[in-house]
C-alpha cells in the first residue's frame, strides 16, 4: 500500500552571508574592524621611596569616563626622539612630581580599546624607580588628568590599583623587593 504521507522537502541551503551582511548583524564587531588603527607608546612605573625600611609607591587618581576615580600607576606617552625609559623619569615627574631614577624594567603591557572613531593599539613600558625624596603633588601635570597622588605601601600596592595589568606590574616589583603582597 502506498503510504500518503509526502516525503520532507530538504531546506534550500542558506547563502554564505557576505562580509558587509556580518558587519551590518554585529554593529559593534563590524565598526571596530573597519575603524583606523592607531598605535602609541608609553612608558611610566612604580616609583618607590623608602622610610625606615619600608618601600612606599607613587600612584595617581585619575576619572575616567565615566567620572570614576581610578588609582593608577604614573605613565604618558614617548615622545618623539625620546626612550622609554626618559618618558618614565619624565611622566612620573610630571604626573606625581616624584624624582626618580630608574633601577630596572619590570616588564611591558599591550592592550586595544576604542576611542575618537579609531582602535588603538597601546604598548606601556613599565619600570621600577627610586625617589630622591618624599615629595608628592599633581600641581606639575600638563594635562590636569591627574587629580591626586599619594603613597602607597608597596606591600599594598597591587590591591590598590584598578587596572589588572598595573596590578601584575605591582606584583612584579613586589617580588623583586621580596615583599609579600597583602592577601
Amino acid at each position: 500500500m502506498a503510504s500518503s504521507r509526502q516525503s520532507p522537502t530538504p531546506a534550500k541551503p542558506k547563502p554564505p552571508v557576505p562580509e558587509s551582511g556580518r558587519a551590518a548583524r554585529h554593529p559593534l564587531k563590524g565598526k571596530g574592524r573597519l575603524l583606523p588603527v592607531s598605535n602609541e607608546t608609553s612608558a611610566g612605573g612604580i616609583a618607590i621611596y623608602v622610610v625606615e625600611g619600608l618601600a612606599y609607591a607613587a600612584v595617581i587618581g585619575r576619572r575616567n569616563r565615566n567620572g570614576r576615580l581610578e588609582w593608577c600607576l604614573p605613565k604618558g606617552h614617548v615622545e618623539s626622539g625620546e626612550t622609554p625609559e626618559e618618558a618614565a623619569i619624565r611622566e612620573v615627574e610630571e604626573e606625581a612630581g616624584v624624582q626618580a631614577e630608574i633601577i630596572l624594567a619590570l616588564g611591558v603591557i599591550d592592550y586595544w580599546f576604542t576611542g575618537d572613531r579609531r582602535r588603538i593599539h597601546k604598548v606601556v613600558h613599565h619600570f621600577l624607580l627610586e625617589t630622591v625624596s618624599d615629595a608628592i603633588t599633581t600641581e606639575n601635570d600638563p594635562d590636569h588628568e591627574a587629580e591626586i597622588a599619594e603613597w602607597v605601601p608597596l606591600k599594598d600596592l597591587p590591591s590598590r590599583l584598578s587596572y589588572p595589568n598595573e596590578r601584575h606590574m605591582a606584583e612584579v616589583a613586589v617580588d623583586l623587593l621580596s615583599l609579600e603582597p597583602e592577601e
